[in-house]
């Protein structure tokens, strides 16, 4: 299932590729969009000696974006969404780790962390892209007034340091400029009040319970990451 903010990338490309001039040099169109919701798109080169993907044209058009939330590649001659190469896969990877990539699925397209494309992946020293941490837009408030200086990931890694904490509402996006304080790894049944409060006042029964509901697959023995952070910089619709 796609939500309104990716259903709009996927629009986005599936118009680029109406214009593909029908010729064999380009046959596929991306899009993608950033945390301010700006979308790119572009369209593949094929040359016998290594023109760039789709996906990768369209990293080129948003290179001054900052980091990119959402990519999704679909072909010509009905072909629909495809699936990142290798090459593209890796590359996201690199630049952009916690954008989200639409798939092909069971009948209706599938959102796939980019970073579930490509396991056991190469990981680049020199690699040093803005991190995304996303956020329910029910926490919003909470966040910006401070109530809320923690968020419990399970198999969503986060990283020490800047990003950009963004809240995706239907009809647009609302960031947050952050800072990941700290990164503690813990068992879900090893969370306490004092963790439920930082989460925006809670215990811990309540957080472990709405954890529940949030990832079905969660057991009491499964780790989760128990993530603070403080807001840097406020902003308004993006």
């Amino acid at each position: 299932m796609l939500y309104p903010p990716q259903q709009r990338v996927l629009d986005a490309a599936l118009r680029q590729l109406d214009l593909l001039p029908g010729d064999s040099n380009h046959t596929v169109a991306a899009a993608s969009m950033d945390t301010a919701g700006r979308i790119y798109a572009g369209v593949n080169v094929f040359h016998f000696t290594g023109g760039p993907c789709a996906e990768l044209v369209v990293l080129g058009q948003a290179a001054a974006a900052g980091p990119l939330v959402t990519m999704v590649a679909v072909g010509d001659r009905g072909r629909g969404v495809i699936a990142p190469c290798g090459r593209c896969r890796q590359v996201l990877l690199d630049q952009h780790p916690d954008c989200l990539v639409i798939v092909p699925g069971d009948g209706e397209p599938d959102l796939v962390p980019v970073r579930k494309l490509l396991p056991h992946a190469y990981n680049s020293p020199e690699a040093a892209p803005e991190r995304v941490v996303r956020f329910n837009p029910r926490y919003y408030d909470a966040v910006l007034d401070g109530s809320k200086t923690a968020t419990t990931r399970f198999d969503d890694p986060c990283a020490v340091g800047p990003a950009w904490l963004l809240f995706e509402f239907d009809e647009g996006y609302k960031r947050l400029r952050g800072v990941i304080e700290s990164v503690e790894s813990k068992r879900l049944d090893q969370l306490t009040d004092e963790d439920a409060e930082q989460e925006g006042g809670m215990v811990a029964a309540d957080l472990q319970n709405g954890l529940r509901g949030h990832y079905p697959a969660i057991q009491p023995e499964s780790p989760v990451d128990f993530v603070r952070f403080r807001v840097e910089q406020t902003s308004t619709w993006t």
